[in-house]
């Protein structure tokens, strides 16, 4: 037996065991694993107890996060079908940024049969990565039309709560006409929960018609509505929402989410004065506090992106432009002939 197989055999000793925690040290074995691999371990896998499946997929998603280089999307899919509902939803979770065409018709099929709803509704959610794609021409209009249909048929449906909300969110990426009815109708609803998924799909939307209903939100008393229209007003770079936001941090907005969604959409904002606040935030803070200075200092670095880009649009010029300069100074020297 090879170093290779041992180690990984070694791996699947692991996952077999009776601890609540799967150890970190063997994660990195389910990157871009073999086909070998990963038979052997689905052929383990249903003597697996759930405890330690979570804790596997969970440790696998914080490392997808810190390591941009591991992929686990063949082993995520692989166990898409797992009994248990939870390793079901922390499949799809480790599957988040995974752009594979091949996952459309599963996850269209989960959302319409699978028999738990909070598994129809993290498809939902996950389904607004294609429905973006569709929208930049990055997948085939078949399969974008697919998606599209599937998630308004949730949305319009009798299905759960959690599942239409979803459903709204992920549409609002989509440029069709009924989309925007859907939206209108959701964020006019009194139930905070739609209005908030409203100012989501708007934030996604690209489009400035939804500028002053965000607006209008980032004073709500509601903090889960007011924290949708915080994102949304940074999805959205609504330089009309800056002096808001600093406003709202200046004078202590008591929730730590609202506070961290403020600050990261004025990095994506930018402007006047918006540098010097993040500064002076990032001198307030106590040295032992890491994660705190983490995050400021690449809300910074966001900051730093944003201005770059605005300087980029500043000096992008439209073609026509100098087609109009020309016909003016043609002009001019006929004149100057005459």
């Amino acid at each position: 037996m090879n170093t290779q197989t041992t180690s990984f055999q070694t791996v699947l000793d692991a996952l077999l065991g009776t601890g609540k925690d799967f150890p970190r040290r063997y994660l990195q074995h389910f990157s871009d694993m073999a086909p070998i691999e990963l038979q052997t371990l689905l052929d383990v896998w249903p003597r697996v107890n759930t405890t330690r499946k979570l804790s596997l997929l969970e440790g696998l998603k914080k490392l997808a996060e810190s390591d941009t280089l591991v992929s686990f999307d063949d082993f995520a899919r692989a166990v898409l079908n797992d009994p248990e509902a939870l390793v079901r939803i922390h499949a799809i979770r480790l599957l988040g940024e995974c752009e594979d065409v091949k996952l459309i018709p599963t996850y269209i099929d989960m959302l319409k049969n699978d028999a738990d709803a909070n598994v129809r509704a993290e498809v939902a959610g996950a389904l607004n990565l294609f429905v973006d794609l569709g929208e930049l021409e990055e997948i085939s209009e078949e399969l974008y039309r697919e998606v599209e249909d599937a998630l308004l048929e949730s949305a319009a449906s009798e299905d759960a709560k959690r599942i239409r909300l979803h459903a709204l969110e992920s549409l609002g990426y989509s440029s069709r006409a009924e989309v925007v009815t859907l939206i209108d109708s959701a964020f006019h609803r009194e139930d905070p929960e739609w209005k908030a998924s409203a100012l989501t799909a708007m934030g996604r939307s690209a489009d400035t018609r939804w500028d002053d209903a965000i607006l209008s939100m980032l004073v709500s008393e509601n903090e889960t509505v007011r924290k949708a229209a915080v994102q949304s007003a940074g999805m959205l770079s609504l330089k009309s929402a800056r002096l808001i936001l600093l406003r709202m941090l200046a004078e202590g907005e008591e929730d730590d989410e609202i506070t961290a969604a403020a600050i990261w959409s004025l990095s994506q904002i930018g402007g006047e004065d918006v540098r010097t606040f993040l500064e002076a935030l990032l001198d307030q803070v106590e040295e032992e506090d890491d994660e705190q200075i983490a995050f400021l200092e690449e809300a910074m670095d966001n900051l730093a992106f944003t201005e770059d880009l605005d300087r980029f649009e500043l000096m992008a010029f439209d073609p026509d432009d100098l087609e109009d300069l020309s016909e003016v100074d043609e002009d001019e020297v006929e004149a100057e002939d005459e």
